[in-house]
């Protein structure tokens, strides 16, 4: 009886949404997920995750949740970034599926009961929003595009750049993703990795009504170097078949600068060719030794087991017992 009372009481859907300057966004936001999601069910949570952001989103997250007791708030104790933002709601969500959202409204809350739909009726652990139409600026849909490509050939994956984090994932998606323990964290590749039935539903693009996106160039580089170390090695692969195809270049050139040589066609070794080669092998075993220091790099991080985020405050937060069900 009593499991049955709690089950009840039990979020259906849990929302987790991280926020980083986007406080102009929220009060609409929230508005329009309450209604979505009342179309599904009247037994939802939406957990605002504000990663350290310089603006006033935590005021705002606060007077929400003081308001609406659907609405709860964690404040991290820095800005540790999207990712680990995501993860430390999905650490605390209670309900059987997890929205999990951006909070500048370009991931439209009006396409949940979709995705739910899709969900339920398929019998699908995961359903991802794929993007028809993104919404963007053209610079930032081509260096998107870069970076989806490139990370795809490194991580041996296929990587659609038109989908993110926005979908519907179970709970024992969750479960599963609560236990890698991994120090770099990349939702998608986590969901990905996991298994389970996986399909995808084409949703709308919101415009950015306010501000614009905290992904600038830098960041998604620094974004793409961690994944591409965490969940790849093919960046020593292909530094080991480049020195074996050098390898025989080089034996191929010695030998025939020997037989020149031998058979008195050359005097003197060439000046330029011994310069023009060493400055070549030197900045190839930089090249190499790079990647590796990259990989070392990444492994002592690891081996330093901190937490991949810290939780600095929170609001509506006192009943969130989270279970590995």
């Amino acid at each position: 009886m009593k499991e049955t009372t709690i089950e009840a009481c039990r979020p259906l859907i849990s929302v987790v949404i991280p926020v980083y300057k986007c406080a102009d966004c929220l009060i609409e936001l929230t508005n329009r997920l309450q209604i979505s999601l009342d179309e599904v069910s009247k037994r939802f949570e939406i957990l605002l995750v504000d990663d350290w952001s310089p603006d006033n989103s935590w005021e705002i997250i606060q007077d929400l949740a003081h308001s609406n007791p659907t609405i709860k708030g964690i404040r991290l104790s820095k800005n540790f970034g999207q990712h680990y933002a995501i993860a430390a709601g999905v650490d605390q969500v209670l309900g059987d599926w997890l929205i999990v959202m951006d909070g500048d409204l370009q991931d439209l809350p009006e396409e949940i009961p979709n995705l739910y739909k899709v969900a339920t009726e398929g019998d699908f652990d995961v359903v991802m929003a794929r993007r028809r139409i993104r919404r963007d600026a053209f610079l930032k849909k081509e260096i998107s595009r870069l970076f989806y490509r490139v990370l795809s050939y490194l991580t041996d994956s296929r990587l659609d750049p038109a989908i993110a984090n926005f979908g519907i994932y179970r709970r024992n998606v969750v479960s599963v993703i609560r236990d890698m323990t991994e120090s770099i964290r990349y939702f998608p590749s986590m969901v990905r990795w996991s298994g389970f039935s996986q399909t995808t539903l084409d949703v709308t693009h919101g415009g950015r009504p306010h501000g614009e996106s905290a992904y600038s160039v830098k960041k998604l580089l620094s974004l793409g170097i961690d994944v591409i170390l965490a969940y790849s090695d093919k960046p020593l692969k292909l530094t080991v078949k480049f020195g074996f195809f050098l390898s025989i270049s080089s034996l191929v050139f010695v030998s025939y600068i020997v037989f020149q040589r031998l058979t008195g066609q050359i005097e003197v070794l060439g000046y330029s060719t011994i310069v023009a080669s060493v400055w070549l092998l030197s900045g190839v075993i930089i090249f190499i030794q790079g990647i590796l220091g990259l990989y070392v790099g990444k492994i002592f991080e690891c081996t330093k087991a901190r937490p991949v985020y810290i939780i600095s405050k929170t609001v509506n937060m006192l009943e969130n017992k989270p279970s590995k069900e």
